[in-house]
């Protein structure tokens, strides 16, 4: 199926008049090849790609087939070119939630609630008790716990970080501001569940998402013991919904948010018992990550790694209308570029050291195809030198910027910034940190353990178009596209500037392979003790 599914869409490519990468004119990256392969990673016949159903097979075939034909050698140092990731799928087959006083909520208008952990049913009461942001940060002097006695609580916690210019970087995202460190603390707290205040600003995205997201199979990576570590009940909860359930407290909901957002906050139980019904199949699955090699020449044991990841959010059965999340930007684009630039080295010639492309399963279920490689990594991390990250490329024109999400965390900056001025552009940090961004992809995963780790975004400083377009173009995507059925690829792509991203990350990665140095963090990055540990 591997040769027989690329070779038809190679045919179809080049019955088209599109060649598989570049133009022909010298260019080393084609728009009509790069928008090709966007379109066929995001056609309807790929289902979304989600893990572990048939548009994964697909995926998996298209990707292995293109690495292949383009001379590479499979990643995998047991001859192949997937690593498995162990995965456990669920699914609700109901859910039901309540609140006393208050009465019934309606699933994914009111809320999303789920279990990781791998049981057939979840009957869970507990007391509602206001957590603020659910943090605990004592290198910021944050405890929003206290010595509260949190066994058996349902805790109800802000999205993002306590605003501030003075602690938690400010308006930049930590990672206390995300969903995933919320659910953990509240785990490692003993407490029975917790709900998460969905506010668009702060979340950087609408309620749609949540809802979209949390409704349809969850993935979670395999543990032994069932996953009972985790919280019996995970969930969200409208603004709206947070609102009613202040007032039935006899509490105003703002007041207790603004009040959240000092580091004297305790704990307030709220004298409500939410009580949820969970019924959720499971099923065991292994799901890939896709990985190609080009060894290196003189120092293959040294390895630079680009990484994006191919899946999105799949079908969802029994939605009327469109129904498949094509993730056309979110992260066809992505996944394209990673087999261009491996069509690139691969005509470059051998470089210094080895490069791995490796293309990563479950992102959108919280970075487990990542997660995994990172803790399971077929290259030793000590020995890998960075990690560049593509998720969502450029697809709306040339920009003079180059924005870089974390900014000033490696010294991968002072490189990427000597490259970007080779070709006379600049670099920007996020125009969005409050979002943490830093947080929400695979890179993340890497700098965890220590490796540096990069992740360009499309540039705001669009050529030819009016200030603030770029701004403009994110928003509008967000609120139309992201996460929705509606992304898919548009007649008005211009992929222009996605081929001068490509070329900085060529340029980039080729001179990290070629180079016997080793970037170092910053002083200040929290990921620098990792490193050192793994490289004294």
């Amino acid at each position: 199926m591997l040769r027989s599914l690329f070779g038809l869409v190679a045919a179809s490519l080049l019955v088209a008049g599109l060649p598989l990468a570049g133009c022909g004119s010298g260019a080393r990256f084609d728009e009509g090849s790069l928008l090709a392969h966007i379109a066929t990673l995001s056609s309807d016949e790929f289902g979304g790609r989600a893990p572990a159903s048939p548009g994964e097979e697909m995926t998996v075939a298209y990707l292995t087939g293109a690495f292949e034909e383009l001379g590479l050698e499979p990643g995998n140092p047991d001859g192949t070119w997937v690593q498995a990731v162990p995965l456990v799928g669920s699914t609700a087959i109901t859910m039901q939630g309540s609140a006393d006083p208050g009465g019934d909520w309606e699933p994914a208008v009111d809320f999303v609630a789920w279990t990781k952990r791998v049981v057939p049913e979840v009957s869970a009461s507990g007391e509602l008790l206001f957590v603020g942001y659910g943090v605990q940060a004592p290198e910021y002097g944050w405890d929003d716990f206290g010595d509260t006695d949190l066994a058996g609580k349902i805790l109800v916690a802000l999205v993002n970080d306590p605003p501030g210019e003075h602690h938690f970087g400010g308006d930049a995202m930590t990672y206390y501001g995300r969903w995933t460190y919320k659910f953990e603390k509240a785990a490692a707290m003993g407490a029975l569940g917790a709900l998460i205040v969905h506010e668009t600003g702060p979340a950087g995205y609408p309620w749609e998402v949540v809802s979209g997201s949390w409704t349809g199979e969850q993935f979670d990576l395999r543990t032994p013991g069932g996953n009972m570590d985790r919280l019996e009940v995970e969930g969200w909860i409208s603004r709206e919904q947070a609102v009613s359930l202040f007032g039935d407290a006899g509490l105003d909901f703002e007041v207790a948010r603004r009040a959240a957002a000092f580091p004297e906050f305790t704990p307030v139980p709220l004298g409500i018992t939410a009580s949820f019904a969970l019924e959720t199949s499971h099923r065991e699955i292994d799901s890939n990550n896709v990985v190609a090699r080009i060894p290196g020449s003189e120092a293959p044991g040294e390895t630079v790694i680009y990484t994006a990841h191919w899946d999105h959010l799949g079908t969802a059965l029994g939605m009327e209308g469109d129904n498949i999340y094509n993730g056309a930007f979110d992260n066809a684009t992505g996944t394209t570029g990673l087999l261009a630039l491996a069509e690139a080295f691969a005509a470059g010639g051998a470089p210094r050291r080895s490069v791995l492309f490796l293309a990563v399963t479950a992102e959108e279920q919280g970075l487990l195809g990542s997660r995994h490689y990172a803790e399971n990594p077929l290259y030793p991390a000590a020995d890998t030198v960075a990690a560049l990250n593509m998720d969502g490329m450029n697809v709306w024109g040339r920009t003079t910027d180059i924005t870089v999400v974390g900014l000033g965390q490696s010294e991968l900056d002072d490189i990427a910034a000597a490259v970007a001025a080779e070709s006379g552009r600049v670099l920007t940090p996020d125009p969005e940190p409050e979002k943490g961004f830093y947080y929400r992809s695979d890179h993340f995963e890497f700098a965890k353990v220590g490796i540096p780790a990069f992740y360009p975004d499309g540039g705001v400083d669009f050529i030819g178009k009016p200030p603030g377009f770029g701004m403009e173009a994110r928003a509008t995507y967000v609120a139309e596209a992201y996460h929705k059925p509606g992304d898919e690829v548009e007649d008005w792509y211009d992929l222009s500037g996605m081929v001068d991203d490509l070329e900085f990350l060529y340029r980039m990665g080729r001179r990290l392979a070629d180079s016997a140095d080793w970037p170092e963090w910053s002083a200040t990055s929290e990921f620098r003790a990792a490193r050192e540990a793994a490289r004294p």
